[in-house]
């Protein structure tokens, strides 16, 4: 029986590669975004091209109240789903003390706030189900300060930390938790990320965690090599290495 995922944030980026790298895995596919038509037209690409079952709703998961209804509708749509990628992201260079608390509350609204309430909508169904997959797309930023990414540091963090206690509240329950912490991914939400170190395209970084997901891994790094033996090192390493990425 073919693995069946939902995904928030499908209409770009990393979602996006998420979805056609499942799809061609044969994968039954619910996809979620703020944009329908970039979903519609997903869609159908995806089913032109890899004959999968895609089924779409659109979702702003700042709008919290909705996030469940909309999910409601994508697991009645789907009979049983398997996992549920928590993705929808923000980024935005941000710079403490200069005038952009609004930029940085969008991020936490966006990158924490919808993705706590995605995360009580897919567990609330796993309950019911018996068993279930949630799957947070973190970050490297969930572990190192970055500079001008504070805001994006805080909200990775921060739903890193809810996912690790999600598993441990909900682990006789047969819900498991995979976490997924990016390094730097070439996609629409950062501009001139190939200055960063060890980026890698949003294709490889797909096939990397489709892998990951379905092996249902704990916790993973992406690229694997060289973040997970540069590990345990992140959050230690000298404020002077990490200062000349200012914006």
């Amino acid at each position: 029986m073919s693995h069946t995922l939902i995904i928030t944030g499908a209409s770009a980026g990393i979602g996006k590669a998420l979805a056609w790298e499942f799809a061609k895995r044969g994968c039954r596919l619910g996809l979620t975004g703020r944009r329908l038509e970039a979903l519609e037209t997903l869609q159908v690409e995806l089913q032109q091209q890899t004959g999968s079952e895609v089924h779409i709703a659109r979702l702003d998961v700042d709008d919290t109240d909705s996030v469940e209804l909309s999910l409601l509708d994508l697991f009645a749509a789907l009979g049983e789903v398997d996992s549920v990628i928590i993705n929808a992201g923000i980024n935005n260079f941000t710079r403490v003390g200069h005038g952009q608390l609004a930029d940085e509350t969008a991020i936490i609204r966006t990158n924490l706030l919808g993705a706590m309430a995605t995360a009580n909508a897919a567990v609330a169904y796993f309950l019911k189900r018996g068993h279930g997959q949630i799957v947070g797309i973190s970050s490297l930023a969930s572990l190192q300060a970055i500079p001008s990414q504070a805001a994006y540091c805080a909200s990775k963090a921060g739903i890193s930390m809810y996912l690790d206690a999600l598993r441990i509240e909900h682990k006789d329950k047969h819900i498991d938790v995979t976490q997924i912490r990016p390094g730097f991914i070439k996609t629409e939400i950062m501009e001139n990320i190939d200055r960063y170190p060890f980026a890698i395209s949003a294709e490889k970084a797909a096939s990397e965690m489709a892998k990951a997901i379905l092996a249902r891994r704990k916790d993973v790094f992406v690229p694997r090599f060289p973040w997970t033996l540069f590990r345990p090192l992140l959050g230690h390493l000298p404020d002077r290495i990490w200062q000349r990425f200012k914006s």
